[in-house]
Formats: C-alpha cells, sequence, structure tokens
C-alpha cells in the first residue's frame, strides 16, 4: 500500500489518498505506457513526422506546397471535367443514331440548337 499526497504544495493539512495496488501491478502499468509509448514513437518515425514538422515550418516551403497541389488539383478537375462531358456528348450522339421515340426527339432537338449557336 502506498500514500499520495493530493496537495503537495499545502504543508500543513495534508490530505493523503491510499493507494491499494501492490507495486508489481503499478509496475506492470508502466510497462505497458512504455510499449505504448514506443509504438506511438514507431509511428512517429514511419510517417517521417521529422521530416513533415521540417516542410512545415518553413513559411516558403509551405506556400509552393500548397501552390504546386492547387494547381495539379485544378489541371485534374480540368481534365476530368472535360473527359466526362465528352464521354457524355458521344454517348448522346449515340441515342440520337438509335431513333428512339422520346429520347431521340428531345436530343435532336439540342444537336440543333447546339449546331446554331455554331
Amino acid at each position: 500500500m502506498s500514500t499520495v499526497n493530493i496537495n503537495p504544495e499545502k504543508n500543513n493539512n495534508q490530505k493523503k489518498e491510499v493507494i491499494n495496488e501492490h507495486p508489481f501491478e503499478l509496475r506492470h502499468e508502466v510497462k505497458n505506457l512504455n510499449t505504448q509509448l514506443e509504438g506511438i514513437y514507431k509511428a512517429m518515425e514511419s510517417v517521417e513526422f521529422k521530416d513533415l514538422l521540417e516542410n512545415y515550418s518553413s513559411t516558403k516551403r509551405r506556400l509552393m506546397s500548397n501552390f504546386t497541389a492547387g494547381i495539379a488539383r485544378g489541371l485534374g478537375m480540368s481534365l476530368g471535367t472535360i473527359v466526362v462531358l465528352g464521354l457524355l456528348g458521344w454517348l448522346l450522339s449515340l441515342m440520337v443514331d438509335m431513333n428512339l421515340p422520346v429520347i431521340g426527339s428531345y436530343i435532336a432537338e439540342l444537336q440543333g440548337y447546339i449546331d446554331q449557336a455554331k
């Protein structure tokens, strides 16, 4: 049995809390905490946490990385939009060629409007 001071700053009328744990149980708890800390340390090493901190501690590096990431995202979205709209237009032109009774007339009318705009 061990005692722990709750208010170490006040010497008079100190309250003591009694811990009913065996010292070997406390040692086991400390050992578990050490293994958890080692796991956290290994995880931080695997993600190269030091390099990440060095990169984001410099304002110039952070601005350049965010700028290049923004350019890459913008180009990716633009190219993706072009591909999706191109596929959609191709599918619509196939539907017009199939002469579908209801959809084909609407798409043909839409294609007529597009041709007038040119």
